[in-house]
């Protein structure tokens, strides 16, 4: 199945060039929807945007998980652009490159970078916001940081919109860093190169001030992203300026995005929801 018929968007860009978007990666499997979508590798990273049916006049840049190694760019990507389409976003979902030895670590977050701004040259919407789960969640909280002094920044630092808000889930903001971890003598990342990343951009500690306002969503007995970095990443947002509504829920499995039923973290959509309406989000 061609990839533009797959993904059914409003609008596809490349980030840096202008070639077609056939060849640009690659899916795991030729899935028979895009709900079952996920990228295995990345060759030249693209934008899909989404239409609301009535708009409120604001954007918002859509980070899928994956590890760094793959992208759940149809559960976490798609599906959660569909949902915030329905509130009136502009929704764009990112299919980014990974940390690799050809790339480097620092592919996902230029890439991230370059989006943003694409987003808010063309126009579509008066402001633009982010929402990342797992490590999106991560590279969701990196566009919230500073940019490493230690990297070659393309463009000149690539410039971008300082996101309205953030909304991110169940990512590893810092403890995979060396010295930061929960567990005692963790092992290594693998490839090196996203081991490298997780180290240098830790967004707890690196966020701008002031923050925006954020809505945070994890799970308590996450075993692969612990809890904790939901408190280490609000902690640094409260540090930073910025508002938090932080929601725990005791029991959900990691990567719950917005389809997990029966239990309670399926309503965290309509949290979510509420909140962006008391912040007077929903409303042009």
């Amino acid at each position: 199945m061609a990839l533009a018929r797959l993904f059914a968007a409003d609008l596809a860009w490349p980030l840096w060039d202008k070639d077609p978007l056939e060849g640009a990666f690659e899916l795991k499997q030729s899935p028979s929807t895009i709900n079952n979508a996920v990228v295995c590798s990345v060759a030249r990273p693209w934008v899909f945007g989404y239409a609301p049916v009535q708009s409120n006049g604001r954007a918002i840049l859509i980070m899928a998980g994956g590890g760094y190694i793959e992208l759940m760019v149809g559960r976490e990507g798609v599906a959660v652009a569909q949902w915030l389409a329905s509130l009136g976003f502009h929704a764009f979902v990112l299919v980014h490159r990974f940390p690799s030895a050809e790339t480097g670590a620092q592919a996902p977050i230029d890439d991230a970078r370059r989006a943003l701004r694409m987003i808010e040259e063309s126009g579509i919407a008066k402001s633009v916001s982010i929402c990342g789960l797992s490590s999106g969640g991560h590279l969701a909280a990196a566009l919230l940081a500073a940019y490493p002094g230690t990297w070659n920044a393309p463009e000149n630092g690539i410039p971008m919109a300082k996101p309205e808000f953030a909304i991110i889930g169940y990512g590893p903001i810092s403890t995979n860093a060396v010295g930061r971890t929960i567990i005692e003598n963790k092992a290594p990342l693998e490839p090196p190169v996203k081991q490298e990343l997780y180290n240098i951009v830790q967004p707890d500690v690196q966020l701008v001030d002031p923050a925006p306002p954020t809505f945070i969503v994890y799970s308590g007995n996450d075993p692969i992203v612990p809890v904790v970095n939901a408190y280490r990443l609000a902690e640094g947002l409260t540090k930073a300026g910025g508002t938090v509504e932080l929601h725990v829920f005791a029991d959900a499995p990691h990567g719950f995005g917005i389809d997990t039923e029966g239990l309670p973290v399926s309503t965290w959509p309509l949290l979510c929801e509420a909140w962006l309406r008391q912040n007077g989000l929903l409303v042009k």
